[in-house]
């Protein structure tokens, strides 16, 4: 008997962490390898926030704007371990933002 396990994450293979939308006017909105499982849970990727700390394959416009079209990070399935654990850093994000008085968001 080995000493070491392979667990899987607590995530796999349950369904609130993977889901295709296939009936989406914009699907795939990025091109992946035939076969592939393509998640669009994060259809709209949590990490844009994070700039260039993302991780993403990622370059910015001539017009400042970040184009994240060659990036896969979100839309595969074996992701979503990745994606949901720097929830933190999104979080500790927005508490520097509205330290500084940048985040006005909800206040009316």
């Amino acid at each position: 008997m080995s000493d070491h396990t392979s667990e899987a994450p607590y995530w796999q293979g349950k369904g609130y962490s993977f889901f295709c939308n296939k009936a989406c006017e914009y699907y795939p909105c990025h091109i992946l390898p035939e076969g592939s499982d393509f998640n669009c849970l994060f259809c709209y990727c949590p990490l844009y926030a994070l700039g260039r700390d993302c991780g993403g394959n990622f370059q910015y416009t001539e017009s400042g704007v970040k184009d994240c079209s060659a990036c896969l990070i979100p839309h595969k399935r074996e992701n979503y371990g990745y994606i949901t654990e720097r929830f933190q850093q999104l979080t500790q994000v927005m508490r520097q933002l509205e330290s500084r008085g940048g985040g006005q968001a909800g206040q009316q």
